[in-house]
């Protein structure tokens, strides 16, 4: 079972938490939800094409500015409330490593913290066990937030991965984090190269066997790019791929830019698979 907020999610529900930059330099936006009407039309909209999570985030994960934990919760805080306000059964998740910034979003009545650092303030864990709220324990691969990989290498980089999120996630229990609200994540891109990412979703099954449920957070990414050599409005059909991959591997979460496509392919996953029924069968009945 998986419970973020007021919602569950049965264990064959594919769950789409739809990307929501509060940034002016997003590498995918490049700041189209930065002000708070176009953020919240996006939510609408999010929540209307089936996304069950909004993921909002104030720092953009590459190199750029500096944001201070200030700025982040100015970006951040005030609009998790609102959404709070307007939309009082959705999933609201907030990206940031920073406790304190994890600590006002979840006063405002954030579900879910979304560490896509990897545990690098280990504070964060305590504020989500103090709160009730889901914890997100990623594979950084020792990586200082908002630095791009540079030469990385692993010896075996799936077990780097389980290690370190299987650390996380028991960590977060010991600290009171319920174990239903806890996800791990394999980090795309977050301190790899291309293909370390492609072997983490090659080998997703492995995490998929541990219990703990997990998220992938492929949209768009440089993996993707440097895969089919496409620029970075030209990765959809290469995200989808992904997708499909991690689903049929039995990911639960999905980080995603464009919920009406992910939604669909999700949906065929789960008629393949034998968990969703079509939505009409007429063919052979005429």
């Amino acid at each position: 079972m998986l419970r973020l907020g007021k919602r569950e999610f049965g264990p064959h529900e594919p769950v789409i938490m739809a990307i929501v930059n509060r940034t002016p330099d997003s590498f995918y936006d490049q700041g189209a939800t930065f002000l708070d009407e176009p953020a919240l039309t996006r939510v609408e909209q999010a929540v209307a094409e089936g996304a069950a999570i909004i993921d909002i985030g104030g720092v953009k994960a590459g190199p750029g500015e500096e944001v201070t934990a200030e700025e982040e919760a100015r970006r951040t805080v005030g609009f998790v409330a609102e959404v709070r306000r307007r939309f009082p059964d959705v999933v609201i998740s907030v990206d940031t490593w920073r406790a304190e910034v994890g600590e006002a979003a979840c006063e405002a009545g954030a579900d879910l913290l979304n560490d896509a650092w990897g545990g690098v303030d280990p504070r964060l864990a305590k504020v989500a066990a103090r709160y009730g709220a889901g914890l997100v324990c990623t594979h950084a691969g020792g990586a200082r937030p908002r630095t791009r990989p540079h030469r990385v290498t692993y010896d075996d980089v799936m077990a780097d991965i389980l290690g370190v999120t299987l650390g996380l996630a028991e960590r977060a229990l010991a600290l009171g984090v319920p174990r239903e609200s806890v996800l791990i994540d394999p980090g795309h891109d977050f301190g790899k190269n291309t293909r370390h990412s492609l072997e983490a979703t090659r080998r997703l099954g492995e995490m998929v066997a541990t219990g703990w449920p997990v998220l992938v957070s492929v949209s768009n990414k440089d993996f993707v790019g440097e895969s089919l050599d496409r620029p970075l409005k030209e990765r959809l059909i290469g995200t989808l791929a992904t997708t499909v991959v991690s689903a049929w591997l039995g990911a639960r979460v999905y980080r995603v830019h464009e919920v009406t496509e992910t939604r669909q392919v999700l949906d065929m996953v789960a008629s393949i698979t034998g968990h969703r029924v079509p939505a009409v069968a007429r063919r052979g009945l005429a």
